[in-house]
């Protein structure tokens, strides 16, 4: 890079802070308001894989010893009893496996439409009223599954294809709200929501169950929701241009910093280029790499914890939690040292991505495998599955925002493509994982971890060699774009 363009890319860099505080700035209240709505958006998604326990007519409830799991079962202290006034069911294994999974059925149909859609007509009201389907759905979860599973199992794949959109229309949104120095930390605050819905409705919602029934989970979590819609209808805009509140000083700022990075077509979409785009496909591979160990942790770790380990389900929902906090806290600390090394020390963007992309899935790698070779030592187990999804945090800032760095005009349709392909582990490997582990031996789940890992391993690679970080040509008519 030639000097006078050094000199200049120094003197941008030296503006953002007195020109737009981030602090009550509108950028960052979209951020929060996002986080909320990903809070909403995971734990409609993972509530019901807790209210499976209590939904199902379980006359030969589990004994407090837990004799079945391959450890020695912890003491359960009694708690109360409560009154079950909520229908039971008689559902197979098999029938519980669909109901589980059809979520990600419908997920999967509209990630590509929703980048789409997002471009077209706006992100605001995509998102806004995909996540306030999905509520409804929630809502009418109870009186789907009295009607039967065949029912809740269309519930479950309509409320998949509402949170489907919700990550592209993300994305396109921010294309017009994230300055670039500023992506890391914006979108790790907006997707630390997904973790903290999680982490918040794994445990509180056993707590629903256990004090009421499990159909107050639906309820409560579907009413949150509600409350999320109006905030999100009221304060929420497509674009600084369009926000009536936002300081002059911030919406100059915004639209300066993207001047150069964003397309002029607002209605061609270079399908053909984006689709033979060597660094896409390299975010491709590693997005499906990585969810592979994320959603079987997702869907099988309070299994593990009780079939292996030997804990009860009260304290199943509390451990099962901690990874995935873990994994908040190392995404949002990654994200301000991501902007910190591309603003303040001037690293490439390309080696940020890459750099944070190899500790966030090998880092996981080597703890799975490690975790299934604890034994029956709980603590071990429990503190290596934990930096394993921690460590997974610090990819947020590797190839999960990739997408924005290069083709932001585009970045809601490649979210799309590359979520397309993530949703793929989320119904295949937890299926191939319960194959394996038919007999719930500890050498069984050594084989799922020791696959998990491999296929991070060489998402890691293949990101590695064929990542990028600037703004490909055909995504933008300038030849000037940032990112090094």
């Amino acid at each position: 890079v030639s000097k006078p363009t050094k000199d200049l890319v120094s003197l941008f860099r030296s503006l953002p802070h007195p020109l737009a505080p981030a602090c009550c700035s509108s950028r960052y209240g979209l951020a929060l308001l996002s986080c909320f709505g990903f809070f909403v958006v995971y734990s409609l998604r993972v509530n019901l894989s807790v209210a499976m326990v209590d939904m199902l007519n379980n006359t030969h409830q589990s004994n407090p010893n837990h004799s079945s799991s391959v450890c020695p079962a912890h003491a359960n202290p009694s708690r109360p009893k409560h009154n079950h006034t909520a229908s039971v069911y008689n559902w197979d294994s098999e029938t519980q496996g669909w109901i589980l999974g059809s979520f990600f059925y419908g997920y999967i149909l509209t990630q590509i439409p929703g980048g789409y859609l997002a471009g077209r007509y706006g992100p605001k009201w995509l998102m806004g009223f995909g996540i306030l389907g999905t509520v409804i759905f929630t809502l009418l979860t109870p009186v789907a599954a009295d009607l039967g599973a065949s029912y809740l199992i269309a519930v479950r794949v309509l409320e998949g294809i509402g949170e489907g959109v919700t990550f592209p229309a993300m994305y396109t949104m921010w294309a017009a709200w994230a300055p670039p120095l500023e992506r890391s930390r914006l979108l790790t605050i907006s997707y630390i929501g997904a973790q903290l819905g999680t982490v918040i409705s794994l445990p509180l919602s056993g707590e629903i169950c256990f004090y009421l029934d499990w159909t107050y989970v639906f309820y409560i979590f579907g009413a949150v929701g509600l409350v999320w819609f109006v905030l999100w209808t009221f304060l929420v805009f497509d674009s600084p241009n369009t926000h009536p509140r936002i300081s002059e000083r911030e919406r100059i700022y915004i639209t300066t910093s993207l001047k150069n990075e964003l397309s002029t077509s607002a209605g061609f979409i270079p399908w053909r280029a984006i689709v033979t785009s060597t660094p896409l496909w390299a975010i491709v591979v590693a997005h499906f790499s990585y969810n592979w160990t994320f959603y079987t942790l997702l869907t099988l770790l309070p299994t593990y914890m009780n079939n292996i380990l030997g804990f009860s389900i009260q304290e199943n929902g509390m451990l099962s939690a901690l990874p995935y906090m873990g994994c908040a806290v190392m995404a949002v600390l990654s994200g301000q040292l991501a902007d910190y090394l591309r603003e303040t020390c001037l690293y490439p963007t390309v080696r940020v991505r890459k750099s944070f992309s190899l500790i966030g899935m090998i880092g996981p790698a080597v703890f799975l495998v490690a975790a299934g070779y604890t034994g029956c030592n709980y603590t071990l187990a429990v503190t290596f599955l934990t930096i394993s999804s921690s460590l997974g945090g610090v990819s947020a800032s590797g190839f999960n925002i990739n997408h924005l760095d290069i083709a932001p005009s585009y970045a809601g349709i490649l979210l799309g493509i590359t979520n397309t392909f993530a949703t793929i582990p989320g119904m295949v490997g937890p299926v191939i994982a319960r194959l394996l582990t038919k007999h719930n031996t500890i050498e069984e789940w050594q084989a799922v971890f020791y696959i998990a890992a491999a296929i991070n391993l060489f998402g890691a690679v293949f990101y590695t060699v064929f990542g990028q970080g600037t703004v490909q040509p055909w995504a933008v008519h300038t030849s000037f774009s940032h990112g090094d």
